[in-house]
């Protein structure tokens, strides 16, 4: 079963409404919110984090960057590093690779969502394929996902043009 197949018996089973968006391809978070009309500040991406030994998904709006320095604080351990799509492709085996939704629980992974994420009414985020996203409301999502929420971003303003 496709995780978007999944993920949409679990939002229906759980009796949260939300819309499917399809879109051309695309491999990228920013490009996905310019096709689909989204502020970037909207439009969710995941970025693995490799923690130690294990695996943790977090969630940044599209136009920013994930800063490690400050997860390393949050987390108060070491190493804190982007993880690599080889090291994290087998986790998520019912997705293209880089597309996973913010769904950590169904793949029993942790999940820190950044707190700019919280004050938008409505989400957008990926959902398994390079062609397909899921938007629903934040506060939906965070009743289901039950996400530790943190400010871990950097703003666009700071980014360097790394990926992450």
């Amino acid at each position: 079963m496709t995780i978007l197949r999944r993920l949409k018996d679990y939002l229906d089973d759980q009796k949260v409404p939300y819309e499917i968006l399809t879109h051309q391809e695309a491999f990228t978070a920013p490009e996905i919110a310019q096709m689909l009309h989204v502020p970037g500040k909207e439009m969710a991406k995941v970025v693995m984090v490799k923690v130690g030994e294990r695996f943790v998904m977090v969630v940044i709006p599209a136009n920013s960057k994930v800063d490690l320095t400050r997860l390393k604080e949050i987390f108060r351990e070491t190493p804190v590093r982007l993880a690599t799509e080889d090291e994290f492709k087998g986790l998520f085996p019912d997705c293209q690779v880089g597309t996973m939704p913010p769904f950590g629980n169904l793949y029993g992974l942790e999940v820190y969502v950044d707190r700019s994420l919280t004050t938008d009414e409505e989400i957008v985020f990926q959902a398994g394929t390079h062609k397909e996203a899921v938007k629903l409301r934040y506060q939906d999502f965070a009743n289901l996902v039950h996400p530790t929420v943190a400010e871990f971003h950097q703003s666009p303003t700071k980014l360097s043009g790394k990926p992450g």
